[in-house]
């Protein structure tokens, strides 16, 4: 395990939750469990993470309860801080697609179906959100909690999504150009923050998409990007 000693070093520890038995529809923003049943997984993870750090989840279950999945495996979590739970860091709201079954709606979409996600950045689900929005909401969460908690390590138990927004920040670049990174479940995205919310345009992007679990000879020779999931 590491912990912080550059003060003005703030270390995000990104993970996306674990599964979602979804029946094969578009969950976006629905509140549906996740499946925490694959202990090697969090035994994995839990040799990866800082003890002494800041927790923040989304306000959807699934991401605390990964959140607390994880904690169990570190061991001591009683001495943790506990996690916050943050609305900014939730998934894209994706409107009336939510609750649609995905393959039909891939389907439907025709030649205008994106590659990566439900459709480009700047599209708006009808009454949700587009990703564009989505980058500039986590934009501001993080901008708050790297200047609250400079210097330290934050663990940030998350969504796809929102783990993409949180590299548009850090690489500078269109949201549409993030759209391209696989984040599968568990998967740990480590990016730095280097001096603080005032200083928000330097970054340092450690690791994406890692899977502790994985690691042998035949995930080194793979590299740390996999193939992307289906959207959530």
């Amino acid at each position: 395990m590491e912990s912080a000693v550059n003060p003005t070093e703030t270390r995000w520890w990104w993970i996306r939750h674990a599964p979602v038995p979804d029946g094969g529809r578009i969950y976006g923003q629905r509140d549906l469990d996740c499946d925490c049943s694959d202990a090697a997984v969090f035994a994995a993870l839990s040799r990866e993470l800082p003890g002494d750090a800041v927790w923040v989840t989304s306000h959807l279950v699934r991401t605390q309860q990964t959140a607390a999945a994880i904690r169990c495996a570190m061991g001591g979590h009683e001495f943790m801080e506990d996690p916050r739970p943050l609305r900014e860091l939730a998934e894209q709201h994706l409107g009336d697609w939510q609750g649609l079954n995905r393959k039909e709606f891939f389907v439907s979409r025709g030649s205008d179906r994106h590659p990566h996600w439900f459709g480009p950045a700047s599209e708006r689900a009808p009454n949700g959100e587009s990703f564009i929005d989505v980058v500039q909401r986590v934009s501001r969460a993080v901008d708050l909690l790297s200047s609250e908690c400079a210097g330290r390590d934050i663990i940030a138990v998350a969504h796809g999504g929102t783990i993409r927004a949180a590299l548009a920040v850090a690489l500078g670049v269109e949201p549409e150009g993030v759209l391209h990174y696989p984040i599968e479940n568990c998967s740990l995205t480590r990016i730095h923050c280097l001096g603080g919310a005032e200083a928000a345009a330097r970054w340092k992007v450690v690791a994406v998409n890692q899977r502790p679990w994985a690691e042998g000879a035949a995930a080194t020779a793979a590299g740390p990007l996999r193939d992307a999931p289906p959207p959530a």
